[in-house]
């Protein structure tokens, strides 16, 4: 580190001094991991390199968004495959450029629609999906070799992407031109969000199972998206967002490479998964670093040689936790400054959430306005034009180095334990990040950190009533009706046959993916196929910490 001038060792002994006695004494000056924050940076920090060549510190193409725009990619779902087709087409014909998928719980969880269980939470907080005749519905009228498409799905991603495979057929196209991503990181669900259906390992083995299988079928589908998104949201701070990620990663890419995959062939395909919080500088230098520790893992733990190997590719969504039911028109404001942190930071696909999501799920209107903020900073703000526009700036190159060293430590620390799921068993991710969001909490709680509308600056009076979408109750009968019709109309014969085959594999070690296309393609619903899979892998109970 380059050593103080006597002219900036005198202005911090007087005139920041002075000032200084002048700040409120609830002022903490730290970043969201704890790190002090100087009052002024000087000119340290590594050569950050060019844009387009490792270890793309500056981003991974070398021309960034004047050669062209992230992709515009709203997440939607709720109610019925037609309410959720109704929406994609709105949002496309506003400007949205890739599409998002919400799937409800029992999606998630591998329930039915009909199941009793799940009854109150069909639709609810994301699309009702329990067959491959849900899922055509869904993409009714959209042709997947035009859009490119992302599934927030975890537990059943193999099941999903089989019938948007599957649907793909019927429009007549061939697995290699369908483009698009599932999440599939099972991991962080027991880190941080809790949809998780089986034990780690056998979920272990259905993630390489996709990976492996999207390798070898489908050139331009990205088989996981490793989530700090979900890890943040759960009350990490940016070190540990960063650290858990890439050590989650770390353990798909052993579990490919014992597979026989080669790192180079299946690496390009992995895509990452981040949160854009309200703390501009600290998230703009927490994107440019990851793309640093990315490249290094790859070349340094698996002798990586292709560049696309190296390259840290990334869809952002702007946080949800930060905004706020008081005062809900505030969290424009939040949104726009976290989806400049992203595009600051060099994202390759965006979601800007709704204002008025902390009170229900949102509306036409609101949607629109979150997208139209992606626009404006696209259209008029000018950041685009500008490659890497932060860079070299003495903050963000001394935020960057910081928070890039200090993940490496954590996540060296999680390789003393064995890796991410030995941490996992053992209980340390989840104590980790409950420690960091009790401190968040206790912060905004004492009133040292500020949220604007909430515990500060607060309105008089009653806040004037927001229209709130909800889900149409019937959802649950109608749901019903089509799978007692889908049971009935269905080769009763083919679609046992497609069961017994799927349990006799994943008895042994096969790859299940083809396998459930089969099944999918023959009339067995998802609900179907993961209670025979609990059969054999059994059920996650987590351990008491």
């Amino acid at each position: 580190m380059r050593k103080k001038s006597r002219d900036r060792a005198e202005w911090e002994r007087t005139t920041y001094a002075e000032a200084t006695k002048r700040i409120p004494e609830r002022a903490k000056f730290e970043t969201t991991y704890g790190a002090p924050l100087p009052p002024l940076f000087d000119g340290s920090g590594a050569d950050p390199g060019l844009p387009g060549e490792p270890p793309y510190v500056r981003g991974i193409q070398p021309t960034m968004y004047r050669g062209r725009l992230w992709t515009m990619r709203q997440y939607a779902g709720f109610g019925t495959a037609e309410e959720s087709n109704a929406r994609y087409r709105y949002l496309l014909e506003h400007g949205q450029t890739g599409l998002s998928v919400a799937f409800d719980l029992p999606t998630q969880m591998g329930y039915d629609a009909d199941d009793p269980r799940v009854a109150g939470e069909v639709g609810k907080v994301g699309v009702s999906i329990s067959s491959l005749e849900d899922f055509a519905r869904l993409f009714e009228g959209i042709p997947l070799d035009e859009v490119t498409t992302s599934m927030t799905i975890n537990a059943t991603a193999t099941i999903l992407l089989a019938m948007y495979v599957a649907v793909g057929r019927r429009q007549g196209i061939a697995p290699e031109r369908i483009g698009g991503t599932t999440q599939n990181d099972i991991l962080k669900e027991y880190i941080a969000r809790g949809t998780y259906i089986f034990p780690p390992r056998p979920s272990m083995r259905l993630a390489t199972d996709l990976i492996a299988y999207s390798a070898a079928e489908l050139p331009r589908w990205n088989p996981i998206s490793i989530s700090g998104y979900h890890i943040r949201e759960a009350g990490a701070d940016a070190v540990q967002e960063l650290a858990f990620t890439f050590a989650d990663a770390i353990a798909y890419v052993d579990a490919a490479v014992e597979r026989g995959l080669e790192v180079d062939r299946f690496a390009p395909q992995l895509s990452f998964f981040f949160a854009a919080h309200s703390t501009l500088l600290e998230e703009v230098a927490k994107f440019r670093a990851a793309r640093r520790l990315w490249a290094g893992i790859m070349r340094d733990r698996y002798g990586a040689k292709a560049p696309a190997a190296l390259t840290l590719r990334f869809h952002t969504q702007t946080m949800g936790s930060t905004l706020t039911a008081q005062q809900p028109q505030n969290n424009i404001v939040r949104t726009a400054i976290e989806a400049l942190a992203a595009v600051l930071g060099g994202t390759q696909s965006l979601h800007t959430n709704a204002f008025d999501e902390a009170l229900g799920l949102p509306t036409e209107e609101s949607v629109r306005i979150a997208l139209r903020t992606q626009q404006i900073i696209a259209e008029e703000s000018g950041v685009a034009e500008t490659i890497d526009p932060l860079g070299g700036a003495y903050a963000i190159e001394a935020l960057t180095a910081d928070i890039e060293q200090r993940a490496r430590a954590e996540i060296e620390t999680i390789d003393r334990m064995g890796g991410a799921l030995a941490g996992i068993e053992r209980g340390y991710q989840q104590r980790a990040i409950e420690d960091s969001a009790y401190k968040q909490q206790r912060a905004v709680e004492s009133g040292e950190k500020v949220i604007v509308g909430m515990n500060a600056y607060r309105a008089e009076g009653e806040q004037p009533a927001l229209p709130i979408l909800r889900v149409d109750e019937t959802v649950v009968e109608r749901q019903r009706t089509r799978l007692a019709r889908l049971r009935a109309s269905r080769d009763a014969g083919r679609a046992k046959k497609a069961r017994a085959e799927l349990v006799t594999a994943a008895r042994g070690t096969a790859n299940l993916v083809a396998l459930i296309l089969s099944a999918v393609e023959a009339g067995v619903t998802l609900g179907e196929i993961c209670a025979d899979l609990r059969e054999v892998f059994g059920t996650y109970v987590p351990p008491r910490t």
